[in-house]
């Protein structure tokens, strides 16, 4: 998939959840394709004001950031401010409790299930990502890997 007008039919219509993996490749120069993708699919969700992203996300990405990336708290810090043009979600514990039914359920991890309780809280149509089974539906939404469309 390359191209806006590819993007723009990828996201046409509803809400997406963007899960950790597409801002991390946003950011991560290590392989070019994915990068670019990802800062496009980004920048369409911000565009559009459909994209939706979750504190959770934040602090995941913040983490991969200093860890892998070796950004400075600075770059984060900007990447953050970016980030927040997105519907951010807090986490709450209502959404953790629901997080962990929806684990049990679908048979994720604790944190996936967090993704989908806020996905579906933010009334998302997709969750864009390449860490969920795109045969399956969530919580009723559909998971796009955007890695796979190229």
């Amino acid at each position: 998939m390359s191209g806006g007008g590819q993007i723009q039919s990828l996201l046409a219509t509803g809400k997406s959840f963007v899960d950790t993996n597409i801002i991390v490749y946003a950011n991560d120069r290590a392989d070019s394709a994915k990068q670019e993708l990802s800062l496009a699919v980004t920048a369409e969700l911000i565009r559009s004001g459909r994209g939706v992203i979750s504190t959770q996300v934040l602090m995941e990405y913040s983490a991969v950031a200093i860890r892998k990336l070796g950004q400075s708290r600075a770059a984060i810090t900007r990447q953050t401010i970016v980030l927040e043009r997105l519907e951010v979600v807090g986490v709450t514990a209502e959404l953790i409790r629901t997080g962990h039914q929806l684990a049990e359920e679908h048979s994720l991890s604790f944190w996936d299930g967090v993704i989908v309780a806020v996905a579906a809280a933010a009334r998302c149509d997709r969750i864009l990502s390449e860490d969920f089974d795109p045969a399956r539906l969530y919580a009723g939404m559909a998971v796009v890997n955007p890695y796979r469309q190229a």
